[in-house]
């Protein structure tokens, strides 16, 4: 319900190759590291959010999404759910083109916000996982 496969590949292929990932620091430990890898990978730019700040894979990170001072296509949220709906929010006042919320996290009340807004949305999936599959 919350990841119809039309979706997903309207994100993959078709949103755009800018994405902020919400929670990506160095932590070579943390999921967000290696999906971010995964993305890069497959030609997305990975902008970090994290509140460090830190430049990851070699790109200038940002404390939040209100701090990168261009347009991201898609906002992947790793957060946990309680936090979740509120990047969410910033995404849209943003202007994203869409929302990715990872495995795990989930919040219906902002998916229902998001789609609302004219987003795209997906939530408890990973793109790391959704790429090979559609073979993008």
């Amino acid at each position: 319900m919350y990841a119809d496969t039309e979706t997903i590949r309207r994100i993959l292929e078709d949103t755009g190759d800018t994405w902020a990932v919400v929670g990506l620091s160095n932590n070579r430990s943390r999921a967000a590291y290696g999906v971010a890898e995964v993305l890069q990978r497959f030609g997305k730019r990975v902008v970090p959010v994290h509140p460090k700040a830190e430049r990851v894979h070699g790109e200038q990170g940002y404390a939040s999404l209100a701090d990168i001072p261009f347009r991201v296509d898609v906002v992947d949220v790793f957060v946990n759910s309680d936090l979740a709906g509120a990047v969410a929010d910033e995404a849209v006042a943003q202007g994203a083109r869409a929302v990715w919320f990872q495995l795990g996290v989930v919040d219906e009340d902002a998916y229902e916000r998001t789609r609302a807004a004219g987003l795209d949305m997906v939530m408890d999936r990973c793109p790391a996982i959704e790429i090979p599959k559609l073979g993008a």
